[in-house]
C-alpha cells in the first residue's frame, strides 16, 4: 500500500500524498478560521506521524503526537476559550508574550537537540530539534489565536523545506513551500481581524 509512485516528476508515498491533502486542508480552514480545521489537523498529523518515522525524523514523529494532542485542546480553545467561554477572537502578543516565546522555543530547541542527539539514531538532532520545538511553539500560539504563529510558522516552514529535501522527502518539502504562501495570507488575513 505504500510502495513508491510517481507524481508530476515526485518520488512519493500514498501515506505522503494523504497527509499531503489533508495538511493542505487543515491550512485552508485555519486560515478561514474555521474550527473544523482542527479535525483534519487531527488526522493529518496522524497520517504524517508515520510518514516521519519510516523517514526517521523522530522529532517530527513526536511532534505529530503532540499536535493531535494539541489540536483537541485548540479546538475547544477557539469554541470555548474566550471570555465567558465564547469563542477565542484573534489577539496579540505583548512585548513580554514575545519575550517569553523566543525563551521557551530556545528551551525547547536546547532539550529536544539533547534528547534527540543522545537517544535515536537521527542524522539531524539539531535541525530536528529547533524546528520541532518551534513547530510546538506556533501550534501553541495558533491554538490560543495569537496572530503571531503566522511568523513562527512562516520560519519554521521554510526551514523545514531544506530538511524535507535533504530527507529525500520532496513532496512534503513543496507542501511546506505552499505553507509559506498560506501563512504569509494567513497573516495579512487575521491582521485584519485585530
Amino acid at each position: 500500500m505504500n510502495d513508491p509512485l510517481q507524481l508530476f516528476g515526485l518520488t512519493t508515498a500514498p501515506l505522503e500524498l494523504v497527509s499531503f491533502i489533508l495538511a493542505l486542508i487543515t491550512v485552508l480552514l485555519t486560515i478561514r478560521q474555521n474550527h473544523w480545521g482542527w479535525l483534519f489537523s487531527i488526522i493529518s498529523s496522524g497520517t504524517y506521524a508515520a510518514v516521519f518515522l519510516q523517514s526517521r525524523l523522530y522529532g517530527d514523529a513526536g511532534l505529530q503526537v503532540v499536535f493531535i494532542v494539541l489540536s483537541v485542546w485548540g479546538w475547544y480553545q477557539w469554541l470555548y476559550g474566550g471570555v465567558a467561554q465564547s469563542p477565542l477572537t484573534v489577539t496579540s502578543l505583548s512585548p513580554r508574550g514575545w519575550l517569553r516565546s523566543g525563551l521557551a522555543w530556545l528551551a525547547g530547541f536546547a532539550i529536544l537537540s539533547l534528547f534527540l542527539t543522545s537517544f535515536t539514531d537521527t542524522d539531524v538532532p539539531y535541525a530536528d530539534g529547533f524546528l520541532t520545538a518551534g513547530s510546538l511553539l506556533g501550534q501553541w500560539l495558533l491554538s490560543r489565536k495569537k496572530l503571531e504563529n503566522w511568523h513562527v510558522w512562516i520560519v519554521v516552514d521554510l526551514l523545514y523545506i531544506a530538511l524535507y529535501l535533504y530527507k529525500g522527502l520532496a513532496l512534503t518539502a513543496i507542501l511546506y513551500g505552499i505553507f509559506v504562501v498560506m501563512a504569509v495570507i494567513g497573516l495579512r488575513t487575521w491582521r485584519k481581524t485585530l
